[in-house]
């Protein structure tokens, strides 16, 4: 059997789309805390089967915040970690089976009015760990990354309700969506996702975002907070509005 680097779903343009991709979506994520996960789940819909849209996806944004998490690991608010993962093993159980109730345009009209409501309420300084609201976030948003992929704008809702500064945030974000993303691959693995095909691009496109991660976290370092609190909640913004209009099309359709 001859080796193929890349598999028969994708032509070798669009390989190389997704790698580049990979590279520019991971430093805008480092850079600005969210953003590179929606973007790339968007660009990889145009040319991928939905069958092996999820499980890639969540393995390059594994490796993507695998990278941020080491780089930023000084940062990382681990109480709200620990927390958030408890959330998640609940949520990722059950959001196979939820996933076939739940439609697509509702789970995105959900999230986008959560973000936007953790956009708009008043923030504070950092707040005292709230383990109920981080466990229920980490088992909503493990359901809804079952359904629509990419939650990272929920999960950096959450943690910014805690009145994190930049580096802390980005930080803890990353490291949420390591252990959410590693067990939804997880999960795609039980219930039968052949990996072996996709190994090769998998392994350049992860690559390519660590030195997205790099780049994006130096930007970071010389980030005015004032002004990255104003980029963050303005992409957050953006998002939501994105998530909702997607929904609101699949509801009329």
């Amino acid at each position: 059997m001859t080796w193929q680097w890349i598999p028969a779903e994708i032509s070798p343009t669009f390989a190389a789309v997704m790698v580049a991709c990979s590279f520019m979506t991971s430093a805008l994520t480092a850079a600005m805390g969210l953003g590179g996960g929606t973007v790339l789940l968007a660009v990889m819909g145009l040319g991928m089967p939905i069958s092996s849209l999820m499980p890639v996806h969540g393995m390059v944004q594994l490796g993507s915040n695998f990278s941020r998490t080491l780089i930023q690991r000084v940062h990382v608010v681990w109480p709200l970690v620990l927390w958030f993962l408890l959330g998640s093993a609940v949520g990722i159980a059950l959001g196979a089976p939820v996933a076939a109730i739940i439609p697509d345009s509702v789970a995105r009209i959900a999230l986008g009015l959560f973000i936007l409501w953790s956009v708009i309420r008043k923030r504070g300084e950092a707040k005292p760990l709230n383990r109920g609201l981080f466990v229920l976030g980490g088992v909503v948003s493990s359901i809804g990354t079952m359904i629509v992929g990419a939650t990272g704008p929920m999960v950096a809702g959450l943690i910014s309700s805690q009145g994190l500064k930049k580096q802390p945030l980005i930080a803890t974000h990353a490291t949420c969506m390591v252990l959410q993303h590693g067990l939804k691959i997880l999960a795609f693995g039980l219930m039968g996702f052949a990996w072996a095909s996709w190994l090769p691009v998998l392994v350049m496109m992860v690559a390519s975002g660590a030195l997205g991660t790099w780049l994006g976290t130096r930007m970071l370092d010389n980030l005015p907070e004032k002004l990255f609190r104003v980029a963050f909640r303005l992409t957050m913004v953006l998002l939501s509005l994105q998530l909702l209009w997607q929904g609101v099309q699949g509801w009329l359709r």
